[in-house]
């Protein structure tokens, strides 16, 4: 309570409830952006969109990283597990009975059609395959989940595959990476990029009607910050929160009806 009696407002309540702040919450909820993009989306000033950004950032509900395409750019990228303790929070704050209910899943049945997902990154050997065996795991069969690299590398990371082996027990060693061009007449219909230099190449497929960019650090570069022990194992945990985030957008964003 606040001196005057009156219940103060929770924090996520006063970041979120910012018209502006929330029109950027939503742009950032599904997909990665940078500044210019977000300026373009929501039709305003650079300088007020960049200030905002920073009120998110400092209330943990937003994190940037430098563009490994251009370091110049950063990304800007929406913690959806921190939106969710807020939003939490602010229900309990209102009512101990209000919680959210549980999101949707991806159709299954024998009369729906599989959701065709493909991953990119660059060489095709850490960030995708890991994307890939990882949503295959989470949809249990709803999902068709394929990967690809712009630059494909002749193996996978033996990191990635540990990564994925000791911290969710799914064997991808057998697996070899594919270079996009091999992928060029399937049909997609979410097409997700990890790799900001990938993110620049990557074509239209048939039929993809939405197209999604996660700002994934490369976990086999060298990091300037510091030593790169357990980089894999961060990496695949931080996919692995961003495939479940996606499996409702799967669930409710629609799709064009297939054609006769």
């Amino acid at each position: 309570m606040s001196s005057t009696g009156q219940a103060e407002l929770p924090a996520f309540v006063r970041l979120a409830a910012h018209p502006l702040r929330w029109r950027l919450m939503t742009e950032l909820a599904v997909s990665d952006h940078r500044v210019r993009e977000l300026v373009a989306r929501v039709g305003e000033p650079q300088n007020l969109v960049s200030y905002h950004l920073r009120l998110l950032r400092d209330g943990g509900l937003v994190t940037s990283s430098r563009s490994s395409f251009d370091g110049r750019d950063s990304y800007y990228h929406l913690d959806l597990d921190r939106c969710g303790e807020g939003l939490r929070d602010t229900g309990a704050a209102l009512h101990p009975a209000l919680r959210p209910a549980q999101p949707p899943e991806p159709a299954a049945g024998p009369s729906a059609r599989r959701l065709e997902v493909l991953f990119v990154c660059t060489g095709n050997s850490a960030r995708s395959p890991i994307a890939e065996a990882l949503l295959r795991r989470h949809s249990a069969g709803r999902v068709s989940a394929t990967s690809a690299g712009t630059r494909p590398r002749d193996e996978l990371h033996p990191e990635a595959v540990r990564a994925l082996r000791e911290g969710f027990g799914i064997d991808v060693s057998g697996r070899r990476p594919r270079h996009l061009d091999a992928l060029a007449d399937r049909k997609f219909d979410v097409v997700v990029t990890l790799c900001d230099k990938a993110r620049e190449v990557c074509p239209e497929f048939p039929g993809q009607w939405q197209k999604i960019h996660w700002s994934v650090r490369d976990p086999a570069a060298p990091d300037p910050t510091g030593p790169g022990d357990g980089a894999f194992r961060r990496t695949a945990a931080d996919i692995d929160t961003r495939v479940r985030h996606l499996l409702p957008v799967l669930a409710t964003t629609g799709r064009p009806e297939d054609p006769p």
